[in-house]
């Protein structure tokens, strides 16, 4: 694909959010039972040693996981380009949550312990994926984890249904992260106990030095 000129760059994010704008409510009611306990409780695991972690849920949508990381003793901070979502959120969680588009973040240095992106980092187009899978690991404390999880493909990218989407493989999604200086702890697939072509989800944590 050729890449995208600052034009083109902003409209991905500009179309996407206020596709998700647009649904807001509709996207809470669909999504607000969805069981992603398995997600949770793997960065929890990594951060066991940090019982009163500091997360930042990335693309927050309307809260839902946010409430979680509170409710588990956590300080969690939300984050989501679509102001709509954000409102939300600090309605449901009571949590803290920024306004920031994924293309144009400002995150304070080595300020968290864990980084929750579930179905959210998909939508930055791969010409920017290294620069913000950096950004993130500046954001992380010194022995921080980054959780991510996205629906996988074969290394596609571009409109679907109105919003902007990277579709990656495992091998490329991996080199990617390397290269942002985060080292794998594991990976998996999900929805779990699903042959693995019923598996749309590649889920992975990954670790920022220590020093």
């Amino acid at each position: 694909m050729d890449r995208l000129d600052p034009e083109q760059l902003e409209k991905t994010s500009r179309l996407t959010l206020q596709n998700y704008a647009a649904r807001a409510a509709s996207f809470w009611e669909g999504t607000r039972d969805h069981d992603v306990s398995q997600n949770v409780e793997a960065l929890l695991e990594e951060l066991r040693d940090r019982p009163s972690a500091r997360i930042l849920d990335f693309g927050c949508g309307p809260g839902r996981d946010l409430s979680v990381f509170a409710a588990r003793g956590c300080e969690a901070i939300g984050l989501d380009g679509c102001a709509e979502f954000a409102e939300m959120a600090r309605g449901y969680s009571g949590c803290e949550v920024w306004v920031q588009d994924f293309l144009a973040l400002d995150l304070p240095r080595h300020h968290f312990d864990g980084i929750f992106a579930n179905a959210s980092l998909f939508h930055v187009p791969v010409q920017e994926l290294g620069r913000v899978l950096g950004e993130l690991n500046q954001a992380l404390c010194p022995g921080g984890v980054l959780f991510s999880s996205n629906p996988r493909g074969e290394n596609e990218e571009g409109w679907n249904h109105g919003r902007y989407g990277s579709f990656h493989s495992l091998e490329r999604w991996q080199a990617y992260a390397r290269a942002a200086g985060f080292s794998e702890i594991r990976h998996y697939y999900r929805p779990p106990g699903l042959p693995r072509e019923n598996q749309h989800w590649l889920a992975s944590l990954w670790r920022v030095a220590e020093d």
